[in-house]
């Protein structure tokens, strides 16, 4: 497949390690455990402090790293708390690992549940020992911080089925839990060119999703959060909107610019740019997130409707010079910005923030893209 094209690109070539490569998650094996220690040895000597904590990541479920109980040894020899940025779980086939991992010093870990119901995680997770993976997860919940995860499938993990699966966590001690809508369509998500996911699989439309994850959150006393929408505790993405004195605080939108989004987050950007006096526009495309936006959905856009300078979402998969040529095919010569990174947190993120931690990402992520939009715009 041609690379997409990224902000990590030279300008003279389209695809980079990251478009090319991570995106796709395309891995080596897993590295020898002497080749870890060494690595993490030299970076843990070149820091200045001691760090908070070691995250173990890297691409692949860290469960199933043959070596993982003698990494977690290793690491433990750092006195420094751990944390397992993810696992599914699926290589745990010892019960009695939850009390070695947390002897070893875990002390935060998200864990995907799919399901409470052992039978749906050997199914759709083809998890060879869903029992011992689940007596894990709620062993680690009664002794550390553990936040699980759920991509919902209408029809099979949702209804009754997630209302136990929350019950059970929140019972277990989970302290959080992410429900992610499934993406089955380019539009959704998808842009590998690997959909359908699960052909015929209906997707639960977001608005239904949204109050889904209101009405769970009401339910239970651990933190329940969904992405794309949303995060009830904080009022994210975009609480912003809800605070006219920080939003006050925004630099003014003075000169024209097109911004594009996703068709999730343009109606709220637009509103809140209005409220800053924007005189420019906000277009939507079909694809829901605005970082997954790739050249195929800049092709959407009504030329007609853009200013000479268009502003693109920071993470968008499109090389700059296709998104310039592709927003200049009417023969008007565009400039094309990359806009901020983020303009807020999603769940993922914020489900270990505060609120002003999420208010003060969203000041800084609005005030950048302002100041870009005054920067290169014209005059009203």
């Amino acid at each position: 497949m041609e690379p997409l094209g990224c902000r990590y690109c030279p300008p003279w070539k389209k695809g980079c390690d990251y478009c090319r490569r991570s995106v796709r998650e395309w891995y080596e094996e897993f590295k020898p455990l002497r080749d870890v220690g060494e690595r993490v040895l030299a970076d843990l000597n070149g820091m200045h402090d001691d760090p908070d904590r070691i995250t173990i990541s890297g691409g692949g479920d860290p469960s199933c790293y043959p070596e993982f109980s003698g990494l977690l040894d290793l690491l433990s020899h750092t006195e420094t708390p751990l944390h397992i940025g993810y696992t599914s779980g699926k290589g745990f086939d010892d019960p009695g690992i939850a009390r070695n991992l947390v002897d070893w010093g875990l002390s935060e870990i998200s864990f995907t549940v799919f399901s409470s119901d052992p039978d749906q995680r050997r199914r759709y997770m083809h998890d060879p020992t869903p029992e011992v993976s689940l007596k894990v997860l709620r062993d680690l919940a009664g002794s550390i911080d553990v936040y699980a995860a759920a991509v919902v499938l209408q029809g099979i993990n949702d209804g009754d089925s997630l209302v136990e699966t929350c019950r059970w966590l929140d019972e277990a001690g989970a302290k959080g839990l992410i429900l992610m809508r499934f993406a089955n369509e380019p539009h959704q998500g998808l842009i590998l060119g690997n959909g359908p996911i699960i052909s015929g699989q209906p997707v639960m439309d977001i608005p239904a999703f949204r109050d889904l994850v209101e009405d769970l959150n009401g339910m239970f006393r651990m933190k329940i959060s969904g992405t794309p929408l949303y995060d009830p505790d904080i009022g994210s993405p975009f609480a912003i909107r809800r605070e006219p004195f920080l939003l006050s605080r925004l630099p003014k939108a003075e000169r024209r610019v097109t911004v594009v989004s996703g068709s999730v987050a343009a109606p709220v950007i637009r509103e809140i740019l209005d409220r800053r006096g924007f005189p420019g526009n906000v277009i939507a495309v079909e694809k829901e997130v605005a970082c997954l936006i790739t050249a195929h959905d800049l092709k959407e856009v009504e030329l007609g409707e853009c200013e000479e300078t268009v502003i693109i979402p920071g993470r968008a998969f499109v090389h700059d010079h296709d998104a310039a040529t592709i927003l200049s095919a009417d023969g008007t010569s565009r400039q094309v910005i990359r806009g901020p990174e983020t303009l807020t947190a999603d769940a993922e993120t914020s489900m270990g923030m505060r609120r002003e931690d999420v208010l003060q990402m969203e000041i800084e992520g609005f005030s950048d893209l302002i100041r870009l939009i005054n920067r290169y715009g014209r005059p009203d």
